[in-house]
C-alpha cells in the first residue's frame, strides 16, 4: 500500500546542512496500523510527512498502491492528497467555526454537493462520539473533543490513508486512551491505513501491529511491535522499550538486595508468562524468591513478562547452599525466555 524508498530529506538552516531524514525505507501493508516512534528530532514527522508530499524527499521514491506519486505537482498532486487524511498534534480546526463547520469545509473544498455535505457531517461527528457537539466552537470543546472533530474532518473524504502526526501527546493519560480507541475502531470499521508517529512507545504498543524504530534521522530497526518490546536489537531501542516498562529499581534496593542474594531480571514470552515458575523454584530448591518488580503487557493479545526478584539461598550450610543456587538459576534459565543477574 504504501512503500517509501530510500527517502532522504535534507534542507539548510542557518547557513548548515541539516539531514533530517537518511535513507528510510519502509512498506506499509493495506489496513494495517503502522508505527513510528523515536526521540524528538529523530526525524519521524519529516518522514511522515514525505507519505503526502507536504516534505519532498531529496532523494528517494514515495509509492501508493503501486504508484510513484514523488513528483506529482499541481491538481494531480491535489487528487492523489485526497486519499490521504491527516491529524494534528495540536488539532489545527478554524476557531471561527463550529464542529460541524470544520468538519463540513473538507467536504466542500473537495466540491462535494450541499446536500451529500448536510447529510455527511452529522454521521461524521457520530461516528467520533461528538452528536451533540455540531454546533460548539473549537473554545468549547475539551482537547480530546477537539482531536475528535479533527479525525472526523481527516476522514470525511473516505481516505485510504490516515496519517496521525503525534495525535494524543497534547492529551492527558485517560484522553490518549480514548482517542487510539477510536482510531483503532475507525481502523476496523472502515479499513483506513493508518500511520501513527510518537515519542513514546506506550502508543505504539496499544494500536500498532508493525513499528520502525528512528533515531537521528535514520530507521535503526523495524518489526512486529510484539517482537521489538520482546527483543529490542538496539541500545536506543532498549531505552524506549525499558522506560515503557519502568522496572528500574532505586539504588537503596538493588544495594540490599545484592547484599541479600542473586537479583534476577526475567523475561517470558508468549505461555511462560503465565506460568507459575518461581512457585517451583521455591518448591523444587526450597528458595525464597521476593518479586521486586514486575508486569505483564498484552501486546498484540501476545504477553510479555518482566520480572525483577532476589534469589535467596536455602537454610542449608556449606557447599550445599552454593550447589542448591546454582541448580535454581539453571532450572530458571531453561524456563524463562531471557535472564539477566543483575547481581550475585
Amino acid at each position: 500500500m504504501i512503500d517509501l524508498q530510500d527517502i532522504s530529506v535534507s534542507f539548510t538552516s542557518k547557513n548548515q546542512e541539516v539531514h533530517a531524514v537518511r535513507e528510510a525505507s519502509l512498506s506499509i501493508a493495506r489496513g494495517e496500523i503502522f508505527g513510528i516512534v523515536g526521540a524528538s528530532g529523530a526525524g519521524k514527522s519529516t518522514l511522515l510527512r514525505t507519505i503526502n508530499l507536504l516534505e519532498r524527499p531529496t532523494r528517494g521514491r514515495v509509492v501508493l498502491d503501486g504508484r510513484d506519486i514523488t513528483g506529482l505537482k499541481g491538481a494531480a498532486l491535489r487528487r492523489e492528497r485526497g486519499r490521504i487524511g491527516m491529524i494534528f498534534q495540536h488539532f489545527n480546526l478554524m476557531h471561527t467555526c463550529t464542529a460541524f463547520e470544520n468538519v463540513a469545509f473538507t467536504l466542500e473544498v473537495a466540491g462535494r454537493p450541499r446536500e451529500e455535505i448536510r447529510r455527511r457531517v452529522p454521521e461524521l461527528l457520530n461516528l467520533v462520539g461528538l452528536a451533540d457537539k455540531a454546533a460548539a466552537y473549537p473554545a468549547q470543546l475539551s482537547g480530546g473533543q477537539k482531536q475528535r472533530v479533527g479525525i472526523a474532518r481527516a476522514i470525511a473524504n473516505d481516505p485510504q490513508v490516515l496519517l496521525c502526526d503525534e495525535p494524543t501527546s497534547a492529551l492527558d493519560l485517560e484522553t490518549s486512551a480514548s482517542i487510539l480507541e477510536l482510531l483503532e475502531q475507525i481502523n476496523r470499521q472502515l479499513g483506513i491505513t493508518m500511520v501513527l508517529i510518537s515519542h513514546e512507545m506506550s502508543v505504539i504498543k496499544k494500536i500498532c501491529t508493525r513499528v520502525a524504530v528512528m533515531n537521528q534521522g535514520g530507521i535503526i530497526e523495524q518489526g512486529d511491535v510484539h517482537d521489538i518490546f520482546a527483543r529490542p536489537r538496539q541500545a536506543f531501542t532498549r531505552q524506549l522499550v525499558e522506560h515503557t516498562f519502568d522496572l528500574e529499581l532505586p539504588q537503596r534496593l538493588k544495594e540490599t538486595a545484592g547484599r541479600d542474594g542473586t537479583l534476577l531480571k526475567m523475561l517470558f514470552l508468549g505461555e511462560l508468562a503465565e506460568h507459575p515458575i518461581l512457585s517451583e523454584v521455591t518448591r523444587r530448591f526450597g528458595m525464597s524468591v521476593n518479586i521486586l518488580h514486575g508486569r505483564i503487557e498484552y501486546i498484540n493479545h501476545r504477553p510479555i513478562g518482566l520480572m525483577i526478584a532476589l534469589l535467596r539461598d536455602p537454610p542449608e550450610e556449606g557447599g550445599n547452599r552454593t550447589s542448591r543456587r546454582g541448580e535454581a538459576l539453571e532450572f530458571i534459565r531453561s524456563s524463562v525466555s531471557h535472564l539477566e543477574i543483575l547481581h550475585a
